[in-house]
């Protein structure tokens, strides 16, 4: 999965990885331990957004992107998929 400068990668375990541009999703630092049992990732052209086993989702990258969920954070239990 890719933004405009940045890849993110799910692995085996359900961690993820990613680089690339910081402000395009490629640091993903601040919010790593969240990104355990990752089931799916989407991009936007400069933000990620995960699903975890549980259905809910991790957010990051641009604020003005889609990065920053927090505003919407208590509706994003049990999601499925992400348009």
């Amino acid at each position: 999965c890719a933004t405009k400068a940045a890849f993110a990668a799910i692995l085996a375990d359900g961690t993820v990885v990613t680089w690339g541009n910081a402000q395009d999703g490629g640091d993903s630092t601040r919010i790593h331990d969240q990104l355990r049992k990752v089931q799916q990732i989407r991009a936007t052209n400069s933000a990620f957004a995960a699903i975890l086993a549980d259905g809910a989702v991790v957010t990051w990258g641009s604020r003005h992107g889609g990065g920053d969920s927090i505003a919407v954070q208590n509706q994003l239990r049990e999601v499925q998929h992400i348009c």
